[in-house]
């Protein structure tokens, strides 16, 4: 009697990578830096590693889309107050407009799951800068080369 496993004959391959072969990207803002898993087809967002040590701050930001953030280690408090610890999820829908800071004396390494972009707010509701599967995936691209790094296929096809 065939199985479930017998009768898939027309599937797709699971696409990894090993994460220890990725570089930690540095930004900007000292004391923060990203690690690209997957950039989505077509600038829908992006997958990435988020590391920032004790005391930085993410400043005033708006999303496009959706975020999912899955904390692994370290804490962060957001603007509402909330903490943020180890094994803690947050949901973020689209349009959310928010800033946190990184409490305590752990880094933070969270999961991130970016949907659309996310926009930068300075004074008045200007846009000061954007991140998008495109522009991380630019930056990437330009780390690696500075650096002498193999560029991995990170991006959905």
């Amino acid at each position: 009697m065939p199985t479930a496993f017998d009768v898939l004959t027309d599937y797709l391959p699971a696409r990894f990578s090993t994460t220890a072969d990725l570089p930690w990207i540095p930004s900007a803002t000292p004391g923060k830096s990203s690690k690209p898993l997957r950039f989505l087809a077509d600038d829908r967002g992006f997958v990435e590693l988020l590391r920032m040590e004790p005391g930085v701050v993410m400043p005033l930001h708006r999303h496009t889309g959706e975020i999912h953030a899955y904390n692994l280690a370290g804490s962060r408090k957001l603007c509402t107050g909330e903490v943020i610890g180890p094994g803690d999820y947050v949901y973020e829908p689209p349009g959310n407009t928010d800033w946190w800071k990184i409490v305590g004396d752990e880094t933070m390494v969270a999961l991130v799951i970016v949907m659309g972009t996310v926009e930068f707010v300075g004074p008045g509701g200007s846009v000061r800068a954007r991140a998008s599967a495109s522009t991380q995936l630019a930056e990437y691209e330009r780390h690696c080369r500075e650096h002498g790094l193999p560029v991995h296929d990170l991006v959905e096809r």
